[in-house]
């Protein structure tokens, strides 16, 4: 199984920071934290809990827990800021250069992160907890968005992604920590860390795994959020690799102008004695002038990009951000 190369070594030596985001979640945040904290790893372990401006007794709740078990680190946003700034809080404060990130609802099976940790062991940038086992309880409604979400964003990125934005997932630190200025503070921080990581050829493994029913209601808005996931992913696509985006469109565009042209020329062209008189439509014009322009942008954004790519190649690399 092939390594990354960034992460290739000392992996199987580091200890892990599970960061868990909390959001009203007092149903399900007891259960989650009992399971990890009896999670045995192998290794160094802590358990850092993001309670991202609950409304309900989470805070209750976890300020019970804490005092019942010292391993675990309680942190607080006073207001709700998002699933992607909780998270980005609690990876911010972590001691150890792997993070696991797991939801705080019970969906998600605890006891595969050692699975998942064993593939960052074993040289992989991120390991991802893929939702397509035997056991899965996705609301039907949701199924359609995330299939067509997830096949558009796999042509994307140029590879199959069984699952987009699964929650559950080992992360090398320094490799979140490098694109954190673009990872947003909602919930397509998973989306956004998947693509950055597949399109710059970072090592992501998927590790199949079941998916419970969750406790309590969901924080997904089903319209609002597929059309946030689609813009999302086509502008992190087109941050690493813009010619995914612009030569499908300039295809796209060049067909449509193809067409017009057939058109204009004899379907639409006709002198006051019936002969044919070709003559270009302004349609046809503007048709012209957007695929010029889309293929050109592609074109200066993939120089713009490659440039940045050289620049980045030839500076010294940074320290390492593991503490």
């Amino acid at each position: 199984m092939a390594e990354d190369p960034e992460h290739a070594q000392g992996a199987a030596e580091s200890g892990v920071t599970i960061v868990v985001p909390a959001f009203d979640e007092e149903d399900g945040i007891e259960g989650v934290v009992r399971r990890l904290v009896a999670l045995d790893l192998g290794r160094p372990t802590e358990l850092l809990v993001v309670n991202d401006g609950s409304s309900d007794r989470t805070g209750e709740v976890l300020e019970r827990l804490k005092g019942e078990h010292p391993t675990l680190t309680v942190m607080a946003h006073p207001l709700n800021r998002g699933y992607g700034a909780a998270l980005k809080t609690g990876i911010r404060a972590a001691r150890n250069p792997v993070i696991v990130i797991t939801d705080a609802d019970g969906t998600y099976p605890e006891d595969r992160i050692v699975d998942l940790v064993e593939r960052v062991d074993q040289g992989a940038a991120m390991a991802v907890g893929a939702r397509t086992g035997a056991d899965v309880h996705i609301p039907w409604q949701r199924k359609p968005a995330k299939a067509f979400l997830r096949w558009i964003a796999s042509f994307l990125a140029g590879t199959p992604i069984p699952d987009l934005n699964s929650g559950l997932r080992a992360i090398r630190r320094d490799l979140v920590l490098r694109y954190e200025s673009i990872l947003p503070e909602g919930f397509s921080f998973t989306t956004t860390i998947t693509l950055s990581s597949l399109t710059n050829h970072h090592r992501v493994d998927y590790v199949t795994i079941d998916y419970a029913q969750r406790s309590g209601s969901s924080k997904i808005r089903p319209i609002r959020d597929t059309l946030g996931f689609l813009a999302l992913i086509i502008r992190t696509v087109v941050y690493f690799n813009p010619l995914k985006v612009f030569l499908p469109l300039t295809a796209v565009l060049s067909v449509a102008l193809m067409g017009s042209l057939v058109y204009d020329f004899f379907f639409d062209a006709r002198g006051p004695n019936g002969e044919l008189a070709p003559n270009l439509g302004d349609k046809t014009v503007l048709l012209f002038v957007a695929t010029v322009q889309t293929l050109t942008l592609g074109l200066v954004a993939d120089l713009i990009d490659k440039k940045s790519r050289l620049r980045s190649a030839h500076e010294p690399p940074p320290e390492s951000l593991d503490r």
